[in-house]
């Protein structure tokens, strides 16, 4: 991991100077050990392309005062944009993943409710992105993953015809392959109604014997397209 791309949040970032306190100055004081002439990066969450660094200028007991010295667009993204359509599954096995998707690369998430799509599961997309922003502000990426939601597959499929579809097939997914928005299903898959839908798609599948859950499926797919 390269340590320079790393930053923090803060909606001060690019003023002139910072005065950090609280749980991020305990974090950086006392857990990061910075101290007097260290140089840190940080990007607002108004405007995440620019990359902001400060030098410490002194550590008081409660306060961390901190001097701009210079301002840079440096956009940290994916070569490749990768746009997943995922049948909802439980929130707590989609918010296990999040940090991982978000350093590959993902782009956009659009989770979709299907035939076996479990009724109660509620996304919280605000807590979506707390978590994301951990994981961004770690691997340097610059830019955040969108979230959005759709009735059923037939209406995003209508919307992105283009559509890869993860599903039991003879067609194995090879390295480099190049695909712009793929679709993978919940836990048991797709209903065979969703799959006479389907049929229409480019299907594929990974070359393993093993039944993937979910988050597992999502996990290995964009690896293999993304890495």
């Amino acid at each position: 991991m390269d340590v320079a791309l790393t930053y923090i949040f803060n909606d001060d970032a690019g003023k002139e100077s910072l005065h950090v306190k609280g749980e991020l100055y305990k974090y950086l004081v006392k857990v990061r050990r910075h101290c007097e002439g260290d140089e840190l990066s940080f990007r607002s969450r108004t405007d995440t392309k620019n990359l902001h660094t400060y030098r410490v200028l002194h550590v008081e007991p409660k306060v961390l005062e901190l001097s701009l010295v210079c301002s840079e667009l440096k956009e940290i993204k994916s070569e490749k944009s990768l746009h997943v359509a995922w049948c909802i599954i439980d929130a707590n096995s989609i918010e296990k993943v999040l940090p991982s998707l978000c350093e590959i690369g993902v782009e956009k998430i659009s989770f979709i409710s299907c035939a076996r799509s479990q009724k109660n599961f509620k996304l919280d997309f605000k807590r979506f992105e707390r978590i994301t922003e951990a994981s961004m502000q770690q691997s340097g990426r610059s830019s955040y993953i969108e979230f959005d939601t759709y009735k059923n597959i037939k209406d995003f499929i209508d919307e992105f015809p283009q559509t890869k579809v993860f599903d039991f097939c003879d067609n194995i997914l090879n390295g480099g392959a190049e695909f712009d928005t793929v679709l993978i299903g919940c836990e048991g898959g797709f209903s065979a109604q969703e799959k006479e839908f389907l049929s229409k798609q480019d299907n594929f599948r990974l070359s393993t014997p093993m039944i993937l859950r979910s988050e597992s499926a999502v996990m290995a797919v964009v690896s293999k397209i993304l890495l």
